[in-house]
């Protein structure tokens, strides 16, 4: 289905100046916001350009209000590539960008028959691509490190034994933000003539719908509030991570830290995020931490979940889509990195000052696993402290 954000007619839709241009976006969440950027530099270069935007129906919500967009285009899972290539064919593009690096996606748009295909050089997929564009100076790919080599750093590194000062501190430096994954995005859109100038990832709700997210809190609070909600400190937590629990700060931790953090602030209240899976992990939380909290794991859509977490002065977060998505909704994240690499997929613009990004020394992190074959030490010697003062340094009076 075509999803219009400004009306398409015939007329428009055979109309080639000015130019139409299609992107083939990526499929995950936190993905999609990264690519936020390079849409917002393509429209900047292209101001008059019509733009679609090819997106899983998963994703289609995350775009309502996009200005650098005029139209988008949702398919899902089980849509074949040839059925996909059919539909894009009625936006009658010029030009495609293909931001995901899977055959597949290389494919849809040859399918298409669209003139100009650019996406980044890679096997199987190259003769589908007029430009295959070669990787950006400064590129990482990421690996998964072997469970081998994970005993081997641990056992053979001075690091092995991870020492107090982790909790101090930041364990890596994060200076070499030239590999955050959004310049590999900006970096295609340049191929067009964009500029490659970072810009913060940013996403747009309604005033409407922080209203009906503001009834939502309310509705939750029932009579067992009598402060008006203006007056309240709104914290947002999310512990799950669909990759895997290898980026999962302990639950033990999530319960710790909203104990001491509603001990210090009486008003507070703790909107606890996940999705359908995260539904026992959340309860857990719900009922071991004892703070007064609101659990909207698994009941609201990507819109509501977007005005909720705009609502919120600060999200304690792992490394996941909602991480991504309150940081291009402005508000600021507090992130325990373990098997991920902050200086990849941090939030917001990299280097942000306003969110806080914690790691520890653990000599196998980044490994990229989806679950810990040891002891899970890059993210259980982040302590609850230290995430108690990351969180209130970011809602304290300035």
């Amino acid at each position: 289905m075509i999803t219009a954000l400004q009306p398409l007619s015939p007329k428009q839709l055979l109309q080639h100046d000015p130019p139409r241009i299609l992107v083939s976006g990526v499929n995950w969440l936190g993905d999609a916001v990264m690519t936020t950027p390079a849409l917002l530099r393509l429209r900047e270069r292209f101001p008059d350009a019509h733009i679609t935007l090819l997106t899983p129906a998963k994703l289609a919500d995350l775009w309502g209000g996009c200005r650098s967009l005029d139209a988008i285009i949702n398919f899902s899972p089980t849509q074949s590539p040839w059925s996909v290539a059919r539909r894009l064919r009625i936006v009658h593009a010029d030009t495609t960008l293909v931001f995901p690096n899977s055959p597949r996606a290389a494919l849809e748009v040859w399918a298409a028959r669209i003139p100009e295909r650019i996406g980044y050089s890679r096997p199987w997929r190259n003769w589908f691509l007029t430009r295959a564009i070669e990787p950006r100076p400064g590129e990482t790919r990421t690996f998964k490190r072997s469970v081998n080599e994970i005993k081997r750093l641990v056992r053979t590194s001075r690091r092995a034994s991870i020492s107090s000062k982790s909790d101090t501190g930041d364990g890596r430096a994060h200076n070499d933000w030239a590999r955050h994954h959004v310049h590999d995005y900006l970096h295609l859109a340049a191929a067009l003539g964009a500029t490659a100038e970072p810009i913060t990832p940013q996403l747009e709700v309604e005033s409407d719908e922080l209203k009906r997210a503001e009834e939502m809190v309310r509705a939750g609070c029932g009579s067992e509030s009598t402060r008006p909600l203006a007056r309240r400190l709104l914290l947002g937590i999310n512990p799950g991570a669909e990759y895997g629990p290898a980026k999962r700060w302990p639950i033990a931790n999530f319960a710790t830290v909203a104990r001491e953090v509603s001990r210090r602030n009486p008003d507070c209240l703790w909107l606890i995020f996940g999705g359908a899976n995260d539904r026992t992990l959340t309860h857990e939380l719900e009922t071991s931490s004892g703070v007064s909290s609101l659990n909207f794991a698994g009941k609201t859509s990507l819109r509501q979940l977007m005005a909720l977490l705009k609502l919120c002065r600060v999200l304690l977060t792992n490394d996941t889509g909602p991480m991504h998505v309150a940081a291009a909704l402005g508000t600021p994240v507090v992130v325990p990195f373990g098997s991920t690499a902050p200086e990849l997929t941090a939030p917001g613009l990299p280097g942000d000052p306003r969110h806080q990004l914690l790691t520890s020394l653990a000599p196998c992190s980044p490994c990229f696993r989806r679950s810990c074959p040891i002891d899970l030490r890059c993210l259980t010697s982040i302590t609850a402290d230290r995430v108690v003062d990351a969180l209130e340094s970011t809602f304290a009076p300035r």
